[in-house]
C-alpha cells in the first residue's frame, strides 16, 4: 500500500486519485476556516507558489473537528479560500480526521507518521503531513509549525 492508492473527493465534487500526484512533493494539511491558525493559508499558498505545481503540492482538507471551526459547506470553504487567501492549490471536500469517517487516506498519514509519544490521533487543525516524490511520508508536523518553517525542508526535496 502507498499513497498512491488512495482517491479522494475534490471541493468541487470531482473524485482525484492520489496517483495523479507521483513525482510531487506533498505537503497535506487538515484546515479550518475560523481557527487561530487559519492565516497559514497565505504561507501555504506562498509555499506552493514557489515550489509548484510541477513538483510540489499542498493539499487541503477542510475539517470541522476542532471547535467547530470549518461549518461551512464546501462551495463556502473554497470562496472563503480563494477570496482571503488566494488558495489555488488543491482543496478536498471536508472530512473527519479522526474516529470511524476518517477516509483510508488519513488513516494511512496518520499510522506512517505518528504525532507526539507514537500516538495517531490528530490533535488540532493544521496538522501538516510532508511526503516524498515517492509517496514515502516522511514526517508529521504539529498545527503550531508554520509553513514558512518548512521550505528549506521542501526546498531540499523538490530539488
Amino acid at each position: 500500500m502507498s499513497i498512491y492508492d488512495f482517491s479522494l473527493t475534490r471541493i468541487d465534487g470531482s473524485t482525484q486519485s492520489m496517483a495523479d500526484f507521483k513525482g510531487k512533493v506533498l505537503l497535506i494539511v487538515n484546515t479550518a476556516s475560523k481557527c487561530g491558525f487559519t492565516p497559514q493559508y497565505q504561507a501555504l499558498q506562498a509555499l506552493y507558489d514557489e515550489f509548484g505545481p510541477e513538483r510540489f503540492a499542498v493539499l487541503g482538507f477542510p475539517c470541522n473537528q476542532f471547535g467547530k471551526q470549518e461549518q461551512g459547506d464546501e462551495s463556502e470553504i473554497s470562496q472563503f479560500c480563494e477570496l482571503n487567501f488566494g488558495v489555488n492549490f488543491p482543496l478536498f471536500a471536508k472530512i473527519e480526521v479522526n474516529g470511524d469517517k476518517t477516509p483510508p487516506l488519513y488513516r494511512y498519514l496518520k499510522r506512517e507518521a505518528k504525532g507526539l509519544l507514537g500516538s495517531e490521533s490528530i490533535k488540532w487543525n493544521f496538522t501538516k503531513f510532508l511526503v516524498d516524490a515517492n509517496g514515502r511520508v516522511l514526517e508529521r508536523f504539529a498545527p503550531t509549525t508554520t509553513p514558512e518553517s518548512l521550505t528549506e525542508k521542501i526546498a531540499a526535496l523538490v530539488k
